[in-house]
């Protein structure tokens, strides 16, 4: 029998080795492209059985009429989140969709402690300065997290395993989800509007998906209700916050910390060395500038764990898809 050709875009060697590894038991014929999958570039689809894509390739309109006149009718996403693609069309077109839905949640979890506690104790600043000799604790000053309230918005599994993580730092934690989890109360949170979170959170951490309702829900108007001084952590999806917004509010001391792992037009800069080039993005750039502001380019994600369970479930929902079966992890 032939093997079933798979097209891999925005493959990195991380994710060559890892999907190469994983394959071994189920005996595709992968073929790996670092480029992103777009309109320009789906003409690379021909010949294959399915593909396999990321965060920031467009499966817009025009890509899913590429893969339809190739006769693709399988996806397979490397990912949790799926709003990159345009699911209406996908769906008229009968297409199968499948995404890494359970990929270690603590991965993204911990990050997102990384990034909080990183920004309380200034562990960038002070990095930068004892390597050039310099150790004064002038402008180091933290705060004790035990002390204070977090507000936890999307209670899924990697905002489960947040507040875990958080639980042992004896902090209060405040949730936010439309579906509430009994396991969150369980774990001592506590589940308050989404008004309650923003004034009474020290600390606000999201972990919720992109959606028509959630994009741009930090904006202006969500700030205004916030403690001044405020910590917030976006290691969700980038469109959740108003950059812009963001930056007014950093400016008016609004927002204390921002701590960001995805950015909204991260598609143009993430996951490639930019190192010689300048950015156009004046947003992106002004947000650099601050001293209060850590930036880091989706790495929530990447442990060694979370890239073997990312390549196993998604060459399983390849095969699932080629013997016409369901693993649960279709988006429809």
């Amino acid at each position: 029998m032939t093997k079933a050709r798979i097209a891999v875009f925005s493959s990195k060697s991380y994710d060559k080795d890892s999907m190469n590894a994983a394959n071994s038991k189920y005996g595709f014929e992968l073929d790996f492209y670092k480029t992103q999958l777009t309109a320009n570039t789906a003409k690379l689809v021909e010949g294959y059985d399915a593909i396999s894509c990321f965060v920031n390739d467009m499966v817009d309109v025009d890509v899913l009429s590429q893969l339809d006149k190739a006769n693709i009718k399988m996806i397979a996403l490397r990912c949790a989140g799926f709003n990159n693609i345009d699911l209406d069309e996908a769906k008229r077109r009968g297409f199968v969709v499948s995404r890494v839905p359970g990929y270690s949640p603590e991965s993204v979890a911990e990050h997102a402690v990384a990034m909080l506690l990183c920004l309380n104790r200034k562990l960038h600043k002070a990095y930068s300065r004892i390597r050039e000799h310099n150790f004064n604790l002038e402008g180091l000053l933290g705060f004790n997290l035990s002390s204070k309230t977090v507000g936890i918005i999307g209670t899924g599994k990697i905002g489960q395993a947040t507040i875990r993580a958080l639980s042992g730092f004896g902090c209060k934690i405040l949730c936010h989800d439309p579906y509430p989890n009994d396991v969150v109360t369980e774990l001592g949170a506590t589940y308050v509007d989404l008004d309650t979170l923003y004034q009474q959170s020290d600390v606000i951490s999201l972990h919720c998906p992109l959606t028509p309702e959630s994009n741009h829900m930090i904006n202006r108007d969500a700030f205004a209700k916030m403690k001044s001084g405020v910590m917030l952590i976006n290691t969700s999806r980038g469109a959740l916050v108003n950059a812009s917004d963001a930056i007014e509010a950093l400016k008016s001391g609004k927002l204390g910390y921002l701590g960001l792992d995805v950015y909204e037009l991260e598609g143009d800069l993430f996951f490639r060395d930019l190192s010689g080039q300048v950015i156009h993005d004046d947003v992106f750039g002004l947000l650099l500038s601050y001293p209060n502001v850590l930036v880091t380019g989706h790495q929530g994600y990447f442990t060694d764990l979370a890239l073997d369970q990312i390549a196993e479930t998604t060459l399983g929902n390849i095969k699932a898809y080629m013997k016409g079966e369901k693993t649960g992890n279709e988006v429809f």
